[in-house]
Parts: C-alpha cells; sequence; structure tokens
C-alpha cells in the first residue's frame, strides 16, 4: 500500500452561540483571519468577525485508496475539535479533499 497527504478543506457554520461565544470569538478573530490560513496536520481555523461560518484546513495522511469520505470524516472530526477549543460548536460542515501528489506546480520561464 502507498501513503499519501490529503489537503482537506472543511467549511462550516458555528452551532448557535451566546453572546459570551460571540465576544470571545470576537476577540480572537484577528488570529483566525485569512491570512492565517494554512493547510496542516493540526489543521487552521478562519473566520470572518461576522461569525457567519469558518473554513479549516488539514492535511490528512492516509492510504491512497483510501476511500473520500473515510478522509472528510477524519478532517470533520478535526474541525469539531478545533472549533470546540475555540469556545463554541460547529453544524453544516462540507469538506473538499486533493491528494497532494497529484498537485502540479507549473513554473513559469521553463
Amino acid at each position: 500500500m502507498s501513503s499519501t497527504t490529503f489537503q482537506v478543506l472543511t467549511k462550516g457554520k458555528f452551532a448557535q452561540l451566546t453572546d459570551e461565544q460571540r465576544v470571545a470569538l470576537q476577540a480572537v478573530a484577528s488570529q483566525h483571519d485569512v491570512f492565517s490560513a494554512r493547510f496542516t496536520e493540526e489543521g487552521t481555523v478562519t473566520y470572518e468577525r461576522a461569525l457567519n461560518g469558518f473554513t479549516f484546513r488539514v492535511l490528512i495522511p492516509a492510504d491512497e485508496k483510501e476511500p473520500e469520505d473515510v478522509v472528510h470524516a477524519m478532517a470533520e472530526e478535526l474541525c469539531t475539535a478545533a472549533v470546540r477549543r475555540l469556545g463554541a460548536d460547529c453544524r453544516d460542515l462540507q469538506s473538499v479533499s486533493t491528494d497532494r501528489a497529484s498537485i502540479k506546480i507549473n513554473r513559469k520561464g521553463r
């Protein structure tokens, strides 16, 4: 079996937020803006101050033959944990993934 790494992008919405949760999330929103977006093994959560939704980016090591729904389930589990560490809960998760081995980089000037 050959292993690979998938880039998984999970989008979701915050579950019903209390006023206290809103204040807490908005207080650290600058640490979670789009400029901090990275695909990492731990994953990164980004969102805007309006708190309409969030994006979670993560790298998932898996077998090349791993079904996409299994990879998405692993990413969504990590996503839920990351959002809970921020003091909120999430809903309506949707994931898309790309096998990093299939990404081609076109370099100009060659």
